[in-house]
């Protein structure tokens, strides 16, 4: 009988640490991030995905896999197709009528591995101009796209597109008023327009400009989120990360697998969260930038080597120093979801404050349901005796964990 609650409680536990979709592959969700910069009755947009995500969703096959870059060759040889493909999910409209395009979708590399996808529509008046947009939707339902209105020099996020909502309003109607020419007193003149060359990623919204006592409705830009708003956008993606972040889930995983004391978990999970800490700032702020296709391998790495460890030791007490080292790495791997998610120039710094407690708050809960998991498995493993952590619970558990971090590691690799 003893050995049978053992098997189920092994078998309970490892489909609690590791039941996870064979979507896992990927660990985070797909994201992209779309520009939006208004000037007068022109819309343009320029969209930012990972090519990876554009090989799936389009069908079409120009990501080098062995460094995770866009390969030029194969890019401009999926030009035609990709042009249809973002033709075909991406509308503008003005008070619901649509906005034609003024010329081709162009199609461009990042540094980084992403892809840049620019159109650009002309509409017949600048109100009530409406962007909305299904790109990655139909390969993955739980897609999301960014918005960011750009003004001035920055940008900031009006909406987060998904399967639910795939619109967005960029400009609202304001009331109508009697127009005074230009120069009358309590008049400024309006600024001639910036040369195109000058307006870098953003263009500020033209004036409108109409004949004395002429009523005009003059379009307005949505307004920016408060910061209160804005952290809460970035503490709910840093809370998904956590939870859809299947890697770090395993990795955290297999560092508690010995752990019963207080004491020992303390300074385990601090060491983690100070080291992601670190590395995430500095990638955030751009001081120290290490590419994906070096941080995701070495992240799957992370998992086998504690996974491994388990077999030569249960002491856990000194175990902080391992997960504080490979915790340098996670950071980057967190860095890399805020850079698709568009980081708030104007907001840096509580965007990344907000995003960073939502990384801990969601640690904190897998890290207590792991716990919990574990003690009752130890209850059930030692019935009649004090409880205590079985070697096979640990080993089996330990085996999975690195068998799946190996695969990851294999398939970030090829």
């Amino acid at each position: 009988m003893a050995g049978v609650v053992r098997l189920v409680a092994i078998l309970g536990l490892a489909s609690v640490l590791l039941g996870v979709p064979a979507a896992a592959i990927a660990h985070a969700v797909n994201f992209a991030v779309a520009f939006v910069r208004v000037d007068g009755t022109r819309v343009q947009v320029t969209l930012t995905i990972t090519s990876s995500d554009v090989d799936r969703a389009a069908g079409v096959n120009v990501t080098d896999h062995g460094s995770g870059m866009v390969d030029p060759q194969k890019l401009a040889a999926a030009e035609a197709r990709l042009r249809d493909y973002y033709a075909a999910r991406t509308t503008v409209t003005a008070a619901g009528t649509p906005c034609p395009p003024t010329g081709p979708i162009e199609l461009s590399a990042e540094s980084d591995g992403g892809i840049v996808v620019v159109m650009a529509f002309a509409c017949p008046h600048a109100d009530d101009i409406v962007y909305r947009s299904t790109a990655m939707l139909d390969f993955d339902a739980a897609a999301r796209q960014s918005v960011q209105l750009v003004r001035g020099a920055a940008a900031f996020e009006i909406a987060i597109l998904d399967l639910q909502r795939n619109d967005v309003a960029i400009t609202q109607k304001a009331a109508p008023s009697l127009a005074a020419p230009a120069g009358a007193p309590g008049v400024a003149a309006a600024p001639a327009p910036a040369p195109a060359a000058s307006q870098g990623p953003a263009v500020a919204v033209a004036a409108a400009a109409s004949t004395p006592a002429e009523p005009v409705a003059a379009p307005r830009l949505v307004e920016p989120p408060s910061r209160l708003a804005l952290a809460a956008r970035y503490l709910e993606l840093g809370v998904e990360h956590i939870f859809l972040g299947f890697d770090h889930v395993a990795f955290l995983a297999a560092v508690l697998l010995w752990a019963r004391r207080l004491g020992a978990l303390v300074k385990i999970v601090t060491a983690f969260t100070v080291a992601h800490s670190i590395t995430l700032t500095l990638a955030a702020l751009e001081i120290l930038r290490v590419p994906a296709w070096i941080v995701e391998p070495a992240i799957a790495a992370s998992i086998v080597v504690v996974a491994a460890e388990n077999f030569l030791s249960s002491d856990v007490d000194r175990r902080w120093k391992w997960t504080g080292a490979l915790g340098l790495i996670h950071g980057f791997g967190f860095a890399a979801v805020l850079a698709d998610a568009g980081l708030p120039r104007d907001s840096l710094l509580p965007a990344l404050a907000a995003f960073n407690l939502g990384v801990e708050l969601g640690q904190l809960v897998i890290v207590a349901a792991l716990l919990a998991v574990l003690l009752v498995v130890d209850r059930l493993t030692t019935r009649g005796r004090r409880p205590a952590r079985q070697p096979a619970i640990v080993y089996s558990a330990s085996t999975a964990i690195a068998a799946l971090g190996l695969w990851w590691f294999i398939e970030r690799v090829i």
